[in-house]
Parts: C-alpha cells; structure tokens; sequence
C-alpha cells in the first residue's frame, strides 16, 4: 500500500508530519511517500492512496482520520476520489507544476521517470546560440514580476566577453500571496536545477546560486539535498550527465530583507554586501556577481525551461496571448473559497479566475478588489474584471501581474487602510538607497493619515507624491508603491469619502 503525504510547508502548517508519523505508527504493510502539494491548500493536509495504479484523496486531514485509511476506503469520511479528476486539477493546463504533488522531490529515479532531464539531454546535442533562439522563440518572459523576454538576457550574457559567468536564481520569494516559489522548490527542485543547467550551457556560466529566502527551511532543505543527490549522479560537476562542459550550483540563504527580492539588492547581499539597490548601468547581464555577466532569473522562469526544450518552443508558445506566451502559476489567496496554485495559459479573465476557480470569498460576502502583484500590485475592481491575465492587458489597466499572486477582498474591507497599509510596508521595507522611496514612502503614510483624519486637502498632496515615486525611484518598491494607493484613490473613491465630506 503507498500513501503520499506533502511535505510542502503549507501542508505541514497543517499537520502533515503528524499525520505521516501516525501512518507509520499504523504498522501496516505501508509506504509513506513524502510528496509535494497539488495546489489545492484548502483541502491540505491532502493525503493520496494509490489504489490499482490510481491516486484517490482524502482531506483535508486530521491525525484522527489516519485509521480509516486502513479500512473501507471508499466510507472514509474525507474521500475525494480520484485526484486527478478533481474539477481544481482537471481545469489545468499544467506544464512547469506537472510533476509537482506527484514525484518523490527527493527521487532522481522518479524524476526521470516522468520527463525529467529529456529537456537537458536535448539541449546537450544543441550549441549555446540555438539553446538561446529556442528559449527566444518560446516567448518565455521573466515570471518574478518584470516580465522581460529570457532569451534576451540569456543572450547578452551570452555575448558578454568574460572568464566567468554566473547563472542566479532569484527565490527570494517575498510577495503578499506568492508561494509557487516555494511549492516547486519543494516538488519538484530537479526542474529548477535542470533550468539552471540548461541557462549555463547557453550562456558559458559554468556555476549558479539560488538565492533563498531563510523563511522557507523546507525549500532550503529540500534544495540542498536535490544539489547534493545531483552532483552525485554526475548531472552535476566537471561534466554534466558525462556529456556537456562544466556546471556546478550552491544554495545561499538570505537573512530576511524584502528588498533583496530586487535582482541587484540580491546581488548584493549574496556578495556578502549591505542588500541595497545598484543603480543600472551597468545592467547584471554584463555586470553582475562579482562584477562577471550574470542572468539573474525568477525560479519558475528557469523551472520552465526543461518543458521548453523537452516539448519545443512551438508548443509552449502556442498557450497565452499577444505578447504573454505559454502559462502562469496563479497564486489565489485572501478572502477566497478556494485558495491555492492553479497554473493556466495566459489570457483568462480575472473574473474567471476570481469567481469560478477561486470560487468567490470565504465569507459569502461580494467580492470588493482584487490585488494582483503583491503588496506592490494595484487593486481592481469587478468593473475591471473582464481583463484578461496578461502583462500588456494588465498594465493598460493600471496594473501589474508580478510574481501572478492574488489577495481577494470582500466588501467589508476598507481600501484607505489597504493603501495606507502598502505605502507603510514600502516604508518599513525600504534599503533607503533613493530619496523618493526613503522619504517619499515616510510622507504618504503621513499623507494619508491626513486623508483619513478627513484632511481632503491631503488628497491632491498624495496624488503628487504618488507621481514623484512611480518616476524617480531606483528599483520596484518604491516605484510600484503608487499603484495600491492610486488604484483605491481612483476605484473606491467611497472609502475616502470621509475627508471629502469634510471638505464639502
């Protein structure tokens, strides 16, 4: 009998490991496999019975539950039936979160078993410039917020003239409902090390560092024994798999600033340097770790690209729209039913997603905004609702996908406090680099303090200040402060009705 049990952090918040422990207690004939999430963080722990070849759910889990596994499965109080034919996973068109909640993470063997390293052994028989062009030709775009075309930054590394080149990835994962970081990092690590490889083939790098945030112990555990079983398999080292040049990674912990998920503050910091933003030029391509071209990617843009180069840049491409090609980890949490990671094709509208997938608020109560980017993301309202999930269509609405996260509110919540609450987390979190986000994010708490105090006279003084940061700040934080705070200004004009009212 094999019973999967997700290791994945959310899972273990909730139990996991106790219930784990209680299977093996059972004394049976049994096989507890360590597995990570399917995404489904509402039925977690989400326990799986392989009966006849299919995997059957049971969740979410309490230790007391353990015994009736052991029974008449199909009486379990907690019986989902077949995982796979869950509405929340049949809808998906999963490609980087394939194997995710179904691998062993820990298990080279079964890794490969399901596809793993077919993308790598493709790219070994290609040279540097056709690796590149098929990553270029995927439309693949940078998945940690910016959204730049990945083959170009892996081409002007490329081309960069240099002794060493360096591959980093970002996994700084600091954003308000952002975890697909960390879930693929915990289900599914040998796709992001086979990313990384892949990118130092391409671009003459022969050593990369994932940059881990130090509030994700099971992803740096998992992490480093992934490292350590593939350096042993010989995927890693002198030679990659016996075949290729040179390729060798480490894992990095940082020590907990939100700015360091900003490329150049991370690079900083992993120098051993104060984590602060470096002004651009030079750009990290040509002038990066240790001043040596370096990519910096996001984790799910280089967990991505084994998919590309195992199933072509063609079938990637052929998902999303306009200019947003192939899928995106949608992070669905806040004041939702349904909370976790659904990964689509591009394009879908936010209401879909927000209503049907997500399955409206937890509360039963209407649906108010949604964030979308992070803490740094604006809120939407339903009026925006028809717009579809892709970079262009976002930003001609004012916003930004970011990292893809989203935190759903109901109409309950006060969005002056929500903007106020953004513009004080820019404050606090702020390296201090540039004026407009160490002082400017100071003044617009104070600003709004004002608003809110009924001061209507401070609106106009908030809406400058909001200008002011968008142009003259160095890195994202402070640039993409104005969104939350403009956005509430501009759809929930209500909410900040106290100070006009006062005025009038």
């Amino acid at each position: 009998m094999k019973i999967y049990v997700p290791l994945d952090s959310a899972a273990v918040a909730l139990g996991a490991d106790d219930i784990a422990a209680a299977i093996t207690a059972q004394g049976a004939d049994v096989t507890v496999v360590r597995n990570g999430s399917r995404g489904m963080v509402w039925l977690e722990p989400l326990v799986e019975v392989e009966v006849d070849g299919v995997r059957h759910g049971f969740g979410p889990m309490d230790v007391s539950d353990v015994p009736e596994l052991f029974g008449d499965l199909t009486a379990h109080p907690k019986a989902l039936g077949p995982v796979e034919d869950l509405p929340w996973m049949a809808g998906q068109t999963r490609l980087t979160f394939a194997r995710c909640g179904i691998i062993d993470p820990l298990s080279l063997d079964d890794y490969r078993a399901h596809s793993g390293l077919a993308g790598l052994e493709r790219a070994l028989g290609m040279d540097g410039a056709a690796i590149v062009a098929e990553v270029t030709d995927s439309g693949l775009r940078g998945r940690g917020g910016a959204g730049f075309p990945t083959g170009i930054k892996w081409n002007t590394v490329a081309l960069a003239q240099a002794d060493q080149k360096y591959i980093v990835c970002n996994a700084d994962e600091g954003d308000s409902a952002t975890f697909a970081d960390r879930m693929i990092m915990e289900g599914d690590p040998f796709t992001l090390i086979e990313g990384m490889i892949i990118a130092g083939i391409a671009t003459g790098a022969t050593k990369g560092y994932v940059y881990l945030r130090s509030e994700y112990p099971v992803a740096i555990r998992v992490m480093n024994d992934a490292v350590r079983i593939a350096r042993e398999a010989g995927v890693l080292g002198a030679s990659v798999m016996g075949k290729g040049p040179a390729f060798d990674m480490e894992i990095r912990v940082g020590a907990g600033a939100y700015v360091c998920g900003e490329e150049t503050s991370l690079l900083n910091s992993l120098e051993g340097k104060r984590g602060v933003v470096r002004a651009k030029p030079p750009l990290p391509a040509l002038e990066g770790f240790l001043g040596k071209p370096t990519v910096v990617n996001n984790v799910i843009s280089l967990a991505t690209v084994p998919v590309i180069f195992e199933r072509g840049a063609a079938f990637y491409r052929d998902f999303g729209l306009g200019r947003s090609r192939g899928t995106i980890p949608l992070q669905i949490a806040g004041n939702v039913k349904h909370g976790g990671l659904y990964e689509i094709a591009f394009g879908l509208p936010l209401g879909e997603i927000v209503d049907t997938i997500a399955g409206g608020t937890a509360s039963g109560r209407p649906v108010k905004a949604v964030q979308v980017g992070g803490p740094l993301g604006a809120y939407f309202p339903r009026a925006l609702f028809d717009t579809p999930f892709g970079y262009e269509e976002f930003a001609g609405k004012e916003g930004l996908i970011g990292h893809a996260g989203l935190t759903v509110f109901d109409d309950a919540q006060d969005m002056l406090k929500m903007a106020r609450f953004a513009m004080e987390f820019c404050a606090i979190e702020s390296c201090g680099k540039c004026t407009p986000c160490r002082i400017g994010a100071v003044r617009g708490v104070e600003t709004m303090d004002r608003i809110a105090a009924g001061d209507a006279a401070a609106i106009p003084l908030l809406t400058d200040l909001c200008d002011t940061m968008k142009e003259g700040s160095l890195c994202a934080l402070g640039g993409f402060t104005p969104y939350p705070v403009m956005s509430a200004l501009t759809h929930f004009p209500d909410d900040f009705a106290t100070a006009k009212e006062a005025a009038e």
